[in-house]
């Protein structure tokens, strides 16, 4: 199959194609590939969290973006929502088998960020930094 022969949402289906404009895997890849979506994956790789401690973990993001992060994340079954019938109510979320997987890919992109910050960095802040 060339490069131009449209795909169908069908054959998508089977396996997706993120440069077909129609193509659902598009919205898995937005949710994943988000700053929030990337940071609750992986603040969720070594163990199950309660809301409060995920924003917690998750620091700067607001509870409102959480909560529709994690929502999205469970539509794509990524994280599973569990709540405690305890006073007050505990809500606890964890990663899927498949969120587990997910997890594991993009925790090395986070790595690789992270020990390769200041070659990443713009030119202009490193000036501004002197």
């Amino acid at each position: 199959m060339s490069d131009e022969t449209p795909r169908t949402l069908a054959a998508m289906m089977d396996r997706g194609d993120v440069f077909a404009t129609d193509c659902p895997s598009r919205a898995v890849l937005k949710r994943i590939t988000s700053s929030w979506g990337l940071l609750v994956l992986v603040a969720l790789r070594d163990r199950t969290r309660r809301f409060s401690e995920l924003r917690r973990r998750v620091n700067g993001v607001s509870e409102r973006m959480l909560a529709q992060t994690l929502q999205q994340l469970e539509a794509h079954h990524l994280v599973t929502r569990r709540s405690l019938p305890v006073v007050p109510p505990h809500v606890e979320y964890s990663l899927t088998p498949l969120g587990r997987e997910a997890a594991a890919k993009v925790e090395d992109l986070v790595e690789w960020i992270q020990a390769n910050l200041g070659d990443l960095m713009p030119a202009a802040l490193d000036e501004a930094a002197e």
